[in-house]
């Protein structure tokens, strides 16, 4: 089988309700982020909470291969405890360390079940085309990181740490206390980052 290869494969379009109505329906064959792309994300968009952007197969044009909905957003290291400080620190010199630094937040993001489980690893593909997005010279503003609010399951947590992502905090008990969660509630999801920095120094 001919490799593919995502970003020659697709074209990135902002995500409305036009493409949405022209494309046919979308689903990653999660009900929570189906919902969302159904309907929810029009409303963020209204309200300045959210970007949205799709990548739509050249192939075919009614065909959207992945969403993702992104805002800016910033990491302040006052919340974090000193493991975790220096963690996200580590590669940043003394004299150019902050109390908050930029990021980006990937609030959603979902890859059509139709690609899946066909050994295509557009997961990952679209994870790098984001990153490369994001340090772009063109880019409007800076990030120095690059954050997701992941579902707290098995199978999602190991796709970011397989694209390189970290936990920002080390453990879930750190994570509840920056939160004011009670330690007996579950935590839904994590916050993972990645240091863009990586990949312009590559």
């Amino acid at each position: 089988m001919k490799e593919y290869i995502f970003i020659d494969k697709t074209f990135m379009i902002p995500y409305t309700k036009e493409v949405a109505e022209f494309c046919n329906p979308f689903s990653c064959g999660d009900s929570d982020l189906d919902d969302f792309f159904s309907n929810d994300v029009f409303l963020y968009e209204e309200e300045l909470l959210g970007k949205s952007y799709c990548w739509i197969s050249k192939e075919n044009n009614r065909e959207i291969v992945a969403i993702a909905t992104l805002s800016y957003d910033g990491i302040k290291t006052y919340t974090l405890d000193n493991s975790s400080k220096n963690a996200l620190q580590r590669k940043i010199p003394q004299q150019k360390r902050h109390r908050s630094y930029p990021a980006v937040l990937i609030g959603r993001l979902g890859v059509n079940k139709i690609f899946r489980g066909q050994g295509l690893n557009i997961g990952s593909q679209l994870m790098t085309a984001l990153k490369y997005w994001f340090v772009d010279e063109n880019n409007k503003a800076a990030c120095r990181y690059m954050l997701v609010d992941a579902y707290n399951k098995e199978s999602t947590l190991a796709y970011y740490v397989k694209n390189g992502f970290k936990p920002l905090y080390k453990s879930e008990s750190r994570e509840k206390e920056a939160f004011g969660i009670l330690e007996d509630f579950p935590l839904r999801s994590r916050i993972y980052f990645f240091d863009l920095k990586l990949i312009t120094t590559e």
